[in-house]
């Protein structure tokens, strides 16, 4: 259950044409009152020879009871009550009562005082009704409405729990504008999945994902194909922006603009050049260097060594500074999901839309210390789109189970912050993520998998002597999982590059704590093959010299059906 407390206004007459008209989109259905604040207010949506004007002066008769300047003042109170598309549809009694109950906690009515301000609850809908009050008490007094939004915002969470509806978590005023009714009701009628405030929001978030200057965000703009209107000051400053999708009207056929800051309070112009105003240029020059436009696989890789150095400061660095990370955490999933193949699009354009929610909160970031995943985020753009298999693949998986990772130490940390909305938001996230995991990693994995089954006795032996004596505590549960084949090929390629596999072992174990894993084997595997610069994909590479011949290994039943960890399932309250 929603509840909104829209702008005071001073027309009581012009709401009620709203409340009882057919809407800005033809969605309005059968208007009528479904509560009062005498239970005998005469209804227009249910009497033909009720009129408006007679409804607007019973609810504006307190008025003259007031002062002149408090008549001044806007008097018209307007809330909105919607519940989710999951929720029960309410009868109307049950939406008259949500209608007392809300009046009464935002103040508007006080039942046992005997002199609140006249009210009517109009039903237009299934899901949702409004609330219209005229603040005048009948003693001649306004009334006391501070802190209104928060009160109807606790009876809602009681609502819900009372009417059995999807219980929603309590929020802190950081979050987007929601579709209005009639965004909903046009986005149904011409048949797109989202409304365009949201397709809007998701392509600026896009375009300012490691978006250098103002320059190229708006270049990324156009380039996606949408109309913009720049707000300019009379000395020629930039100061704000407007953006519409080209098919998107009004009744005049124009085109619907929506101001950044409209879409989200950290998309506003002044909000996105805190991401710009911490950036070295130089720094940022010499690290895109190092990712050539056209890279995909060497921008994964990089976006996976940020997100492991990001989950050390969100999990123990200054609040600031990890709301910085968490915040470029953002763009770096929106610029995954621009640049992904094809099967792994869906869930990671999900992630990256559910994890918006959790980017932003009240703990203000101190940009500069996100340069790293900004950068990281700027360098998939440049790299363009990876292929799903290869070592594009590859290194996609490797990218997700580190940013797996990341998400879910935010998770951890709003709710340590007592952020309810935006934990449930990266919980979210993480879940798509993990479907995004195990459909880029079943390739490259199952490579592994068949390298690790056709390696020598011998070789084996030697492994399982390093493993046991690397991670005793962990060693029975590593050679239990179908992934220890996987990691034995990985260490084995590794000693074949000339690394040292027990240094390197230890040096990755060191590196964060795996007890609560579910599957250590797999996790080992990525940290392994980053941190010994390994090939993602091992297909194609020459294999050890001591691994059994090809032409004549043992055929497996699991050889095309590995049967994976699920991913991501952790000990309660932990992480991996």
């Amino acid at each position: 259950m929603v509840p909104k407390i829209h702008k005071r206004g001073k027309r009581t007459i012009g709401l009620l044409y709203y409340l009882y008209g057919p809407g800005k989109a033809e969605e309005h259905v059968d208007p009528h009152l479904v509560a009062s604040w005498d239970h005998c207010a005469p209804d227009p949506g249910r009497d033909a020879e009720v009129t408006y004007k007679e409804l607007q002066q019973l609810l504006d008769q307190p008025l003259a009871l007031l002062t002149d300047r408090q008549r001044a003042k806007p008097h018209v109170w307007h809330l909105s009550v919607r519940n989710g598309p999951a929720d029960r549809i309410l009868s109307d009694e049950e939406w008259g009562d949500v209608a007392r109950r809300m009046v009464a906690a935002a103040g508007v009515d006080a039942p046992e005082q005997g002199a609140g301000c006249r009210w009517v609850a109009v039903r237009h809908d299934a899901d949702h009704i409004h609330i219209l009050a005229t603040l005048a008490r009948e003693d001649g007094y306004r009334p006391d409405l501070d802190l209104d939004a928060v009160r109807v915002q606790a009876e809602a969470r009681l609502l819900e729990q009372e009417l059995g509806l999807r219980r929603l978590k309590p929020g802190d005023g950081t979050g987007a504008q929601r579709p209005t009714s009639a965004e909903r009701h046009k986005a149904e009628r011409q048949g797109r999945e989202r409304t365009a405030r949201e397709e809007l929001r998701e392509s600026v978030r896009r375009a300012v994902a490691g978006a250098r200057d103002e320059n190229e965000f708006f270049d990324r703009l156009a380039a996606a194909g949408l109309l913009i209107r720049k707000r300019t000051a009379p000395s020629g400053d930039l100061l704000g922006y407007k953006v519409a999708l080209p098919d998107d009207l009004n009744k005049d056929g124009k085109p619907i603009f929506f101001p950044g800051a409209r879409l989200a309070a950290d998309l506003s112009l002044p909000r996105i050049r805190e991401r710009w105003s911490a950036d070295d240029p130089a720094t940022s020059q010499d690290e895109a260097i190092r990712t050539g436009p056209g890279d995909p696989a060497a921008a994964r890789r990089g976006t996976a060594s940020a997100a492991w150095q990001a989950v050390l400061i969100v999990e123990h660095g200054e609040d600031a500074v990890a709301a910085a990370q968490i915040a470029a955490a953002g763009e770096v999933l929106d610029a995954l999901a621009k640049t992904s193949a094809a099967h792994t699009r869906r869930e990671l354009r999900d992630a990256a839309t559910a994890f918006e929610r959790a980017s932003r909160s009240h703990v203000r970031a101190v940009r500069g210390h996100d340069r790293a995943l900004r950068q990281a985020a700027r360098d998939l753009v440049q790299g363009g789109p990876a292929l799903g298999r290869g070592e594009d693949g590859a290194t996609t998986a490797m990218a997700i189970d580190m940013l797996f990772f990341l998400i879910t130490a935010v998770a951890h940390w709003h709710a340590k912050k007592g952020h309810a909305q935006q934990a449930e938001a990266a919980t979210r996230a993480a879940e798509y993520l993990r479907a995004a995991y195990q459909t880029a990693a079943a390739q490259p994995l199952g490579v592994l998998y068949q390298r690790g089954r056709r390696l020598s006795r011998s070789a084996l032996v030697r492994q399982t002597v390093l493993l046991r004596e690397t991670l005793p505590s962990l060693a029975e549960q590593i050679l239990a999982e179908p992934g220890w084949h996987a990691l034995a090929a990985t260490i084995a390629e590794a000693e074949a590059a000339g690394h040292d596999p027990t240094a390197l072992l230890s040096d990755t174990v060191e590196s964060r704590e795996l007890a609560t894993a579910d599957s250590v084997s797999d996790v080992l595997v990525w940290r392994l093959r980053r941190r010994a610069d390994l090939p993602a994909d091992a297909t194609g590479i020459p294999e050890d010299p001591t691994v059994k011949n090809p032409a004549t290994a043992r055929p497996s039943a699991a050889r095309t059906n590995v049967p994976w960890r699920r991913f991501g399932e952790e000990a309660p309250g932990h992480t991996r």
